[in-house]
């Protein structure tokens, strides 16, 4: 049994932690300094309340546009409700079981930090929902990504007050009843705890944290099917060379042409002597192209990373200082902007991929026309490139920057807005459109290693090949290929690195 994981405000959430934490399923639970944080927080607020009268935004005053009306004392508790129920008015498909639990879970650290005067009860609660796996229905559609990821967090929040949604041992059911199952009081809401569990960027944070995991383990999984490609195609090694690196070192580029060598060391294939001078771009500048991703990615981590470590609810509570602040953390802008670039970084991956799918199948270097004997009678993989082709040019409208939209809510007073939640659930459908896209061409790849018999790869690709095969065999004769692409797919999605043999 793992020991429980305690977030603690001294320690940084980072991607390895999360992935951890996600696929062994520790508990988790919050450090003794941490409940101290929040509790002196709350208590700081609850004393404000009662020897202060003037309008404190969120906390005795309407929202938005309404921030001018002032809320009697009386009703504090009542405008935090209504704050939930309101705002709870999501559309569109259900967000993933993962990411769920991923909001969560960064909910609960933002608030950890002490700054947003929330009863510690009510971060407990959070945590109970982690522990157990009762995750609320949260719906795609309804945030702006700017006061917050408002209507999202709504749907994710109302359980605590015994409302809403949620989904427990795979089964949709009324919070109502998972309390009565876990014997869990509804939480009744002081001031301001709405707002601080509405505003926060958890939606989008939680769909950048998932898809870096996932953009991780595909650009790894794009390198070997590229080594497979080139090897297929009889592409040169040469502008792998570490020389041609070494006078333009973007890390990600160097990164990429060690990796391929070391994949393609000791393939037949990749010494036999060439009857061409050089090959298409799609293969010659894998380091460059893979790389700019690798780099984007790096880049997109070091905004996440500050995200999910930080304070994005308003106002905030400053207690050492005496201060009570509105401002703006709940805005969006910097995880819109990272989730357009991997968005584009991504994409790319696609196109590249597609393009080297297009010259395997194009009859050149001594390989049949569509990867198959008898062409003409047999298609063989003519139409898996238009598949690919049209995933392509799906991503590319998908790619179009989110962020560079905006539109004015709220009266007026809310009027720039990131879109960054868009911007999240694009860069969810174009990594999902990646797996396919690097499936067909994996595909593609093995086929054409087939045919290149007797002649080998290294034995680094020659046990990805075989295992690939004992899912997928050589394709003889047209065939019904879908069922191979979804093989394809659920192949990479496990693709690991320690899976298999690299020589060096």
């Amino acid at each position: 049994m793992r020991t429980t994981f305690y977030i603690d405000t001294q320690q940084s959430l980072d991607l390895e932690t999360i992935d951890e934490l996600l696929q062994s399923s520790r508990k988790i639970d919050l450090s003794l300094e941490t409940c101290q944080k929040i509790s002196e927080c709350r208590t700081y607020l609850d004393h404000k309340m009662k020897t202060n009268d003037r309008p404190i935004y969120g906390i005795n005053t309407g929202f938005g546009s309404l921030h001018n009306v002032k809320i009697t004392d009386n009703n504090l508790s009542k405008l935090q409700e209504n704050l939930m129920l309101s705002h709870a008015c999501g559309t569109g498909d259900k967000v993933p079981k993962s990411i769920v639990k991923l909001m969560l879970l960064l909910k609960i650290k933002s608030l950890s930090f002490g700054y947003s005067g929330v009863q510690l009860e009510t971060v407990k609660r959070l945590i109970d929902l982690y522990n157990n796996d009762v995750l609320p229905v949260v719906y795609t559609q309804g945030s702006l990504g700017a006061s917050g990821d408002l209507a999202p967090l709504a749907h994710l929040s109302l359980p605590l007050i015994g409302f809403g949604e949620v989904t427990y041992k795979d089964e949709i059911m009324k919070a109502e009843k998972v309390c009565q199952i876990f014997n869990w009081n509804p939480i009744t809401l002081k001031s301001k705890e709405g707002l601080a569990l509405l505003n926060g960027t958890q939606f989008m944070s939680a769909y950048g944290i998932h898809l870096l995991l996932e953009s991780y383990h595909l650009s790894y999984v794009a390198d070997i099917i590229g080594a497979m490609s080139l090897d297929a195609f009889d592409g040169h090694l040469e502008p792998f060379d570490a020389l041609v690196h070494s006078v333009r070192p973007h890390d990600g580029q160097v990164m990429t042409a060690k990796r391929i060598k070391t994949f393609l060391k000791g393939s037949e294939l990749s010494s036999q002597k060439k009857r061409h001078v050089q090959d298409p771009y799609s293969f010659r500048c894998i380091p460059q192209v893979h790389g700019a991703t690798k780099d984007t990615l790096t880049f997109v981590t070091k905004t996440f990373i500050t995200e999910i470590n930080s304070v994005t609810d308003n106002p905030n509570i400053f207690t050492k200082e005496d201060k009570i602040i509105s401002g703006g953390n709940f805005h969006g802008q910097p995880l819109a902007l990272a989730l357009d670039y991997l968005k584009i970084a991504m994409a790319e991956l696609g196109n590249i991929s597609e393009r080297r799918t297009f010259q395997l199948v194009s009859g050149s270097r001594g390989l049949p026309n569509f990867l198959v004997n008898n062409p003409g009678l047999n298609s063989g993989l003519m139409i898996p490139q238009y598949t690919a082709a049209s995933i392509v040019s799906l991503n590319k409208q998908l790619a179009t920057p989110a962020s560079i939209d905006s539109i004015v809510s709220s009266n007026g007073q809310e009027d720039h807005v990131s879109m960054g939640a868009n911007a999240a659930t694009q860069a969810y459908q174009i990594i999902n459109n990646i797996k396919t896209i690097l499936a067909i061409e994996l595909l593609n790849a093995s086929q054409a290693l087939s045919l290149r018999a007797p002649l080998k790869s290294s034995n680094f690709i020659n046990s990805v090949l075989k295992s690939f095969r004992v899912e997928i065999p050589f394709i003889e004769e047209d065939k019904f290929l879908h069922d191979d692409i979804v093989k394809s797919i659920n192949f990479i999605k496990t693709l690991q690195a320690e899976d298999f043999r690299c020589d060096g």
